[in-house]
């Protein structure tokens, strides 16, 4: 893919991370709705677990829509109406689900609020696939991964602030005596959001982002000698790493989802004080990418070293920032600094290799779910939290190793793994019926069986990638989703 720009051209790419931003404020806002829904429609953990099926899902009903349309007009729909304008058309389906919200609330009807998440999941699909290259294409190619990196990073602030924001346009301050949440204080959130799409959208319109995309003309022959492989689903390492990106969101999401449930019964919480600790999973999303994109800066190594240890505390001190600014009392969170150091460690011992970071990251979040499994109280919390440090580089390490020798397939294999998002609500959901038919502490080894899968993965691609010449050492990460 060739570049318009020889510098990065910020007055394009900021605009553009705001769609970043907002990916990560509503997934992780869904954490908040749950509770409030199930109490507001009386559902069990099962059924309110249908928040995150029909959010998810939407993602590869969207990919499915893309490839039909595709198919339909015989090109690639962006290469047909451009960068810009797929990047609007997708914010202004996403709008669109938010206007959903109004009448849901005055009808009370969760089905209408659920049909509200699903259209603004399939407008956040269309964006991802415009959005994730674009970033690339508003600068020199060399520098492409850097500001994908940073838009990870928006990504997560907006996980990180979501859940409080969602929480106090609920519930109100902090400090405020209102712990019940009624449907209608759902509805003016969302209709704001809803506006923000739009004015995003708008604003879009009238920059000077690329209206039309440029022609890809890298290399379409296949990169392993003596290959000549009709589809994707021919590559081993692409079939099992669909099904580890399915996994891997799957028990990224379902932790923080099933969280609130457990605190609220059997800790006692109230849904307005679990705010913080979802906030905090998804920093812990933030801490671990901050720590990851070390590497994406031409330093030399031993300043590199200070940054592996200085930037995981700046992503936490910046999450008890907004948790200061939100009012909550910051003293249950500061034992947290000890636990990022595990994380730092296991950064270390990874050593930049993709496989071995997957190995080694998916051991540590068996381990810390079944800490959290075994023992009570804010300790078990502090495990389940953590979850989030170790699930935050595992998105990149599993999408280099699956498309890696794909050659001329890569496009292909790439939409595939991004249709594999719907694990988010899957796995989300069987985590729900098994809270429903044993109890909550119980469910999360369905998180432990995801994190087994994805440590035999890091295994099994290994031998793969080696039997076709492909030295791990090499690999280069991706990026967040």
């Amino acid at each position: 893919m060739s570049n318009y720009s020889k510098q990065t051209n910020w007055a394009q790419f900021i605009p553009l991370v705001t769609v970043f931003f907002f990916w990560g404020f509503v997934a992780a806002s869904n954490d908040i709705l749950i509770p409030v829904f199930q109490k507001a429609f009386n559902l069990s953990q099962t059924e309110s677990m249908l928040v995150q099926i029909c959010f998810y899902v939407a993602y590869t009903v969207g990919s499915l829509i893309y490839m039909l349309v595709s198919k339909s007009l015989k090109q690639d729909l962006i290469n047909k109406i451009g960068y810009k304008n797929g990047l609007i058309v997708g914010l202004l389906i996403s709008a669109l689900g938010t206007l959903l919200f109004y009448p849901a609330a005055n009808m009370h009807s969760f089905p209408l609020m659920i049909s509200g998440l699903f259209i603004v999941g399939l407008g956040f699909s269309l964006q991802q696939i415009v959005a994730n290259p674009l970033a690339i294409e508003v600068g020199p190619t060399e520098t492409g991964s850097q500001r994908l990196t940073m838009a990870g990073g928006i990504n997560n602030l907006g996980t990180t602030i979501g859940p409080l924001i969602v929480a106090f346009a609920i519930f109100g301050s902090a400090s405020a005596a209102n712990t019940e949440a009624s449907i209608e204080s759902v509805k003016i959130p969302y209709l704001i959001l809803g506006a923000a799409f739009a004015l995003v959208a708008l604003m879009l319109k009238f920059s000077s982002l690329p209206a039309v995309t440029p022609t890809n003309t890298e290399n379409t022959d296949d990169t392993t000698p003596g290959e000549h492989r009709t589809s994707a689903f021919q590559y081993p390492q692409l079939v099992m790493g669909m099904i580890a990106i399915f996994v891997y969101v799957g028990v990224e999401v379902s932790t923080a989802s099933n969280l609130p449930a457990y605190m609220e019964k059997n800790l006692g919480f109230e849904t307005k004080d679990v705010a913080p600790y979802i906030s905090l999973y998804w920093a812990s999303m933030m801490i671990g990418r901050w720590t990851g994109a070390v590497e994406a800066f031409d330093v030399n190594a031993g300043f590199k070293k200070i940054l592996r240890f200085l930037a995981p505390y700046l992503a936490f001190c910046l999450f008890l920032f907004v948790n200061a600014i939100a009012n909550h009392d910051l003293s249950p969170f500061y034992v947290y600094g000890f636990i990022i150091i595990a994380m730092i460690i296991c950064d270390i011992l990874s050593k930049g290799n993709p496989a071995r970071m997957l190995l080694i990251f998916s051991l540590a979040g068996i381990t810390a779910l079944v800490i959290g499994m075994f023992t009570t109280g804010m300790v078990s919390v502090y495990a389940f939290t953590s979850v989030g440090l170790f699930c935050s580089t595992l998105w990149p390490c599993i999408f280099a190793l699956a498309i890696n020798g794909l050659g001329k397939h890569t496009n292909q294999g790439s939409g595939y793994l991004i249709m594999m998002i719907m694990g988010g609500g899957i796995v989300s959901f069987i985590q729900g019926y098994i809270a429903d038919i044993t109890n909550i502490h119980f469910s999360y080894i369905v998180g432990v069986i995801c994190f087994a899968y994805l440590a035999f993965y890091a295994i099994r691609v290994s031998g793969i990638l080696k039997a076709q010449g492909i030295d791990l050492d090499k690999v280069s990460k991706g990026n967040g989703h």
